[in-house]
Order: C-alpha cells, then sequence, then structure tokens
C-alpha cells in the first residue's frame, strides 16, 4: 500500500504566521511539521474508526453522495452526515476528502 507523506504538517489553530513559514516552506519543496499535530499522527497508530466509519467512508471515497450512501447501509442521511462529521474529527481532517487521503495514507481503509 503507498503511504503518503505529507510536505507539512500544522495546526489549524497556530498564529498565522507560523502558517505562513509552513507554506513558503512547502512551496521551497521543504518539509514544515509543527510538533503538537505531528505528536498527535505519530500516536495514533491505530485505527481510530469504528467499522461502520470505514464502510461510510469507503463509499464516500467510491465517491457516492450522501444520500447514497444512507441507502446503501440502510442508514438516515442525518446518520451518515454525522458519522463523516466524527471520522473527520478523528483524523483530524479539513474535510471529508482530507479524511479519505488521511485514511487510505494511514491504512485504514
Amino acid at each position: 500500500m503507498l503511504a503518503l507523506r505529507p510536505p507539512g504538517l500544522i495546526g489549524k489553530d497556530g498564529p498565522p504566521d507560523r502558517l505562513l513559514e509552513g507554506i513558503r516552506k512547502v512551496v521551497d519543496v521543504q518539509r514544515y511539521v509543527v510538533p503538537e499535530p505531528a505528536l498527535f499522527v505519530l500516536d495514533a497508530v491505530e485505527n481510530p474508526l469504528t467499522p461502520r466509519e470505514r464502510g461510510v467512508l469507503r463509499l464516500a471515497a467510491e465517491g457516492a453522495p450522501t444520500r447514497e450512501i444512507a441507502d446503501r447501509l440502510a442508514l438516515s442521511v442525518g446518520t451518515v452526515r454525522n458519522h463523516l462529521s466524527a471520522i473527520t474529527r478523528k483524523v483530524a481532517a479539513r474535510n471529508r476528502i482530507d479524511a479519505i487521503r488521511i485514511a487510505w495514507g494511514s491504512g485504514w481503509l
């Protein structure tokens, strides 16, 4: 399986100057890692997703919209949204696409 190595890792709540520094380094093809989120990622070796969350995320990775995921898994649309929100939080992603990338790169899907 292909392991994705991000060029940079920074928390979303950091100061703006830290974010700008990180962007500049990554644009210059350098790595930029802030310790706090990096330690979180290193500590999250085990798959934090439940089997149901993995199923929801697999279907999302296939491109299925929320309604289709709900229909295929016999869930309500609200429950699917809740699962996607929980997944995004658990893997510290920005959105569902980022969550898919993180989960796939970590071998959780």
